[in-house]
């Protein structure tokens, strides 16, 4: 991603239940002031700087289990 840009991470998951959906930083934590999730538990990252880059995971977790996908950002 580009250095000031805007980058959208998604996660697909689906249960019923819902499952209940969070997402972290490997090693570091999600820009603080300049991320948010939206209802379908897209993570959007404002601004984003080197030191953003990394990899991120969502975890979906429910009654059946936990689950867990990765994305890696390189700014």
């Amino acid at each position: 991603a580009a250095a000031g840009s805007t980058v959208e991470l998604g996660c697909g998951a689906q249960g019923d239940p819902a499952p209940r959906v969070q997402w972290h930083k490997e090693r570091g934590d999600l820009p603080w002031g300049r991320h948010e999730v939206d209802q379908e538990h897209t993570l959007r990252l404002y601004a984003v700087t080197p030191a953003d880059s990394g990899t991120y995971v969502c975890t979906a977790q429910s009654q059946l289990g936990t689950a867990a996908a990765t994305a890696r950002l390189r700014v």
